[in-house]
């Protein structure tokens, strides 16, 4: 299996030419022996590399969910280095001072198959910014970790896109980025100059760990596989007052609270059913982030079977179970989420205040899953149109 950086570093002048180059990256953006883009562009005689931007998290991947990062120079390569995530909705986006810069924009950034990961967002913004200044936009693909056959979730109501969920695309959507580009092209009306360098030999089904690459953590809070596999259910708890685990070694297959009693809650979660996943009690206490420094009742999820694990439907259960079982000291979260107030974060990550709603009126979790699985008829039409791979 090679991905799109390394099929583009076979043979630049084919999809580069003699353009000026301006690159998204971050720790991700690295080859098979991990050797960074940035200094293999650099090295590279057949490559003009101008300008690197950087996602939430920074190039470097430093900084934590929701801090702004600033603008800096690589030390390495001393080429200016932009944010693209800074304390504005605006500031997401690849400024048109920028973008006259150079005459072609590349994005090679590992997602995790999943909506709300902000990169694929970035990835839209920068397509839109592309567009306007008629600058080329070229995806450098790799592989969805979590496959790209499973699909879970719905998709979003009008008014309630924001960067953790820009078209209405499943919370799983089961698509490399190339081919979520491609759909945000065609189906949801981008129209940049769009180009994917597609990756060789991947095969749809296929996990991170069954194609022969490293493993670099796409963000601070995503340190394995394993985390990837329960985020598209379990990040809807940051919708909520729930610690999703930022702050310990397993976030996100972690969860809890101070008021939270940890073998209540996984009799309560046996019963429905969940294929896949065994809840394990346990105490946490996060060093950051929630209840910092507070003893909290805990589940830890241990995926059994990772092809029959239902991450979206496992999320909701979760949050289903907590709210029937301690009604008064779970919440919704109420700050601001992704440069949105307007709005609750649970309603931005699930697309929909439906759900919500239907799970403080007591709905068990068939019926509230019907409502969280629907809208997704723009995506299926548009689907099949974008696959680059078997």
């Amino acid at each position: 299996m090679r991905t799109g950086l390394e099929r583009l570093l076979d043979e630049p002048k084919r999809w580069l030419g003699k353009a000026r180059v301006g690159l998204i990256a971050n720790p991700t953006t690295v080859d098979r022996r991990l050797a960074h883009a940035v200094d293999l562009m650099r090295a590279h005689a057949d490559v003009d590399l101008r300008l690197l931007f950087g996602p939430e998290h920074g190039i470097r991947g430093a900084a934590q969910d929701m801090i702004g990062v600033g603008d800096g120079r690589d030390a390495a390569s001393g080429l200016p280095e932009i944010s693209l995530y800074g304390k504005s909705f605006e500031s997401l986006s690849p400024a048109p001072q920028h973008l006259s810069q150079i005459d072609l924009l590349v994005f090679d950034i590992q997602d995790v198959g999943a909506r709300y990961y902000t990169y694929a967002a970035t990835m839209a913004l920068c397509m839109r910014a592309a567009k306007k200044s008629q600058v080329k936009f070229v995806v450098l693909d790799r592989p969805n970790p979590i496959g790209g056959v499973q699909i879970e979730g719905g998709g979003l109501d009008r008014g309630l896109e924001s960067f953790c969920g820009l078209y209405p695309v499943p919370q799983r959507h089961g698509m490399s980025v190339g081919e979520l580009a491609r759909l945000y092209n065609d189906t949801f009306g981008v129209g940049c100059e769009l180009e994917v360098v597609a990756c060789g030999g991947w095969r749809r089904d296929a996990y991170y760990d069954e194609c022969g690459l490293p493993w670099v953590m796409p963000s601070p809070n995503m340190p394995t596989l394993e985390t990837a596999i329960v985020y598209p259910g379990m990040c809807l708890l940051e919708g909520t007052n729930l610690s999703e685990g930022r702050g310990t070694t397993r976030p996100f297959e972690l969860f809890g609270a101070p008021f939270i009693d940890a073998r209540k809650l996984a009799d309560e979660l046996g019963r429905y059913d969940l294929p896949g996943v065994v809840f394990r009690p346990c105490v946490i206490e996060p060093t950051f982030h929630k209840f910092a420094r507070q003893r909290c009742g805990a589940l830890q999820l241990h995926v059994t079977d990772r092809r029959a694990f239902q991450a979206y439907r496992t999320g909701i259960a979760v949050l289903i179970a907590v709210r029937s079982l301690w009604p008064d000291a779970f919440a919704w979260r109420t700050e601001s989420y992704e440069f949105r107030d307007d709005a609750p974060a649970i309603d931005l990550l699930t697309g929909t205040a439906k759900v919500r709603k239907a799970i403080d009126h007591g709905g068990d979790l068939d019926s509230v899953m019907r409502i969280a699985c629907a809208g997704r008829e723009a995506y299926d039409a548009g689907r099949d149109n974008a696959l680059l791979y078997d």
